[in-house]
C-alpha cells in the first residue's frame, strides 16, 4: 500500500494509534471503527461516557472520538473526565447538532476540531491525520536510499 504522509494517517514503521470511539449508537460506532481499521488503526469502542472514561484509564488511547449527545453524559462531559486521567488526550467531538455554542463550548474544553454527522470519510482521515500529527509529530521519514 502506497502511503502519502501529507494526507494518510502516519501508522507505519512502527507507530500505531489506538483510537477509542465513543458514541451510543452502535452503528454510528461500527461505521468509524471499520473506516479507522481499514487504514490501519486499532480502534476500541465504548458506548457510553462512562465506559469512555474507564477505558481511558486502563488502556493507552491516543485520540478519542466523543459523540456529543449520549444519555447520562454529553461527550464534553466525557472529555472533562477523561482530561484528568490525561490532559493531553486529542480528542474530537463528532455531532448531528453544530451549533455556533456547541463549537464554542468544544473549542473552550480544548476539542481538536468538531465533525458533523453523518461523517465525511475524508473529512474524518484528514482531521484524525492532522489531530495525531499535532500531538506525536509528523510521522518518520523514509530512511535514505541505500548505495
Amino acid at each position: 500500500m502506497v502511503t502519502d504522509p501529507h494526507t494518510d494517517p502516519p501508522t507505519e514503521l512502527g507507530r500505531t494509534f489506538t483510537i477509542l470511539i465513543t458514541d451510543d449508537d452502535r452503528g454510528s460506532r461500527e461505521t468509524l471503527a471499520g473506516l479507522l481499521a481499514d487504514r490501519g488503526f486499532p480502534t476500541l469502542q465504548a458506548s457510553s461516557g462512562e465506559e469512555a472514561i474507564e477505558i481511558v484509564r486502563v488502556d493507552i488511547i491516543h485520540l478519542v472520538f466523543f459523540d456529543m449527545h449520549m444519555p447520562r453524559m454529553t461527550g464534553l462531559e466525557a472529555l472533562q473526565q477523561v482530561r484528568l486521567l490525561n490532559e493531553l488526550l486529542p480528542a474530537i467531538l463528532v455531532t448531528a447538532d453544530a451549533t455556533r455554542e456547541l463549537i464554542r463550548q468544544a473549542l473552550q474544553a480544548q476539542v481538536y476540531s468538531v465533525i458533523p454527522k453523518p461523517i465525511n470519510k475524508n473529512i474524518v482521515l484528514h482531521t484524525l491525520a492532522r489531530a495525531l500529527q499535532q500531538v506525536y509529530g509528523p510521522p518518520p521519514s523514509d530512511p535514505p536510499p541505500g548505495p
